[in-house]
């Protein structure tokens, strides 16, 4: 059906008829379906501004859902909803939008490193890595990618030549002679630690000696005077060296982290 407007002119001689079609939705019978109505971005956009996760996760998802939801607008809504699923700790349905995402834009650099970050974050190096690598070439000036690949790169080769040493220190047992290295050498966990801030000790300096020789060295004296602390202040009673080696190593991994 046709409802017709008529529509006249100031000039009489051009007085006409525009007949206007109703809106479908509008003429829909029982019999006919409905077509979904034109798709709002307002209200995921401003739930996604008031961080508001419940409240984006349901508004946006409506928005993801609508037929009439334009490609770039879906793109912004399943990244909100990614965002609010992360905040929510969901972080295999953040994955999933995001999966989505890059399905409708392949080429979103910023996409791939998150993304990677969340499979990082699940423990699936290799899918994390593969994202981080993904950014990168998408864009090579991409500085957290940057950083990420190379902080996991660096991560997946201290894991791998740690299972060739397993519960090994970073010394030689048979021939160790100071209290403390056979404490270290009776002890797993204490051998691993030690073999732990001798490799990443390792990188830091190797690291260093590439922008300043003067960093190198006072990073080499740090670790002997570690050393030499800890050989003088093993077997005192307020001297706890399992707490001291992990301090160590958690201070190389900051200066590596950087």
């Amino acid at each position: 059906m046709r409802r017709c407007f008529i529509a006249f002119v100031r000039n009489a001689a051009f007085a006409s008829i525009l007949c206007v079609a109703l809106p479908q939705a509008a003429r829909a019978t029982g019999t006919e379906p409905a077509v979904s109505p034109q798709a709002d971005p307002a209200p995921c956009a401003a739930a996604a501004a008031a961080d508001d996760a419940d409240k984006t996760i349901a508004v946006c998802g409506t928005l993801i859902d609508n037929e009439k939801t334009p490609r770039t607008e879906r793109i912004k809504a399943l990244i909100a909803r990614a965002g609010a699923y992360e905040r929510k700790d969901q972080i295999d349905r953040a994955i999933g939008d995001y999966d989505t995402v890059l399905r409708l834009d392949p080429a979103l650099a910023d996409i791939f490193n998150i993304r990677g970050e969340l499979w990082r974050k699940k423990g699936d190096r290799p899918r994390a890595l593969q994202d981080f690598a993904a950014a990168i070439k998408l864009n090579p000036d991409h500085a957290a990618a940057k950083g990420n690949y190379k902080s996991l790169a660096q991560e997946l080769e201290r894991l791998g030549a740690q299972m060739a040493v397993a519960d090994k220190p970073s010394f030689n047992c048979a021939t160790a002679k100071r209290p403390v290295e056979k404490a270290i050498c009776a002890n797993p966990e204490l051998a691993n630690l030690d073999r732990e801030i001798d490799g990443v000790n390792i990188m830091v300096v190797r690291e260093a000696a590439s922008v300043s020789r003067r960093a190198a060295r006072e990073l080499r004296r740090e670790q002997d005077e570690f050393i030499n602390r800890r050989n003088a202040s093993f077997g005192k009673p307020d001297y706890d060296l399992r707490k001291a080696m992990k301090a160590r190593l958690d201070y190389l991994l900051a200066i590596e982290s950087h």
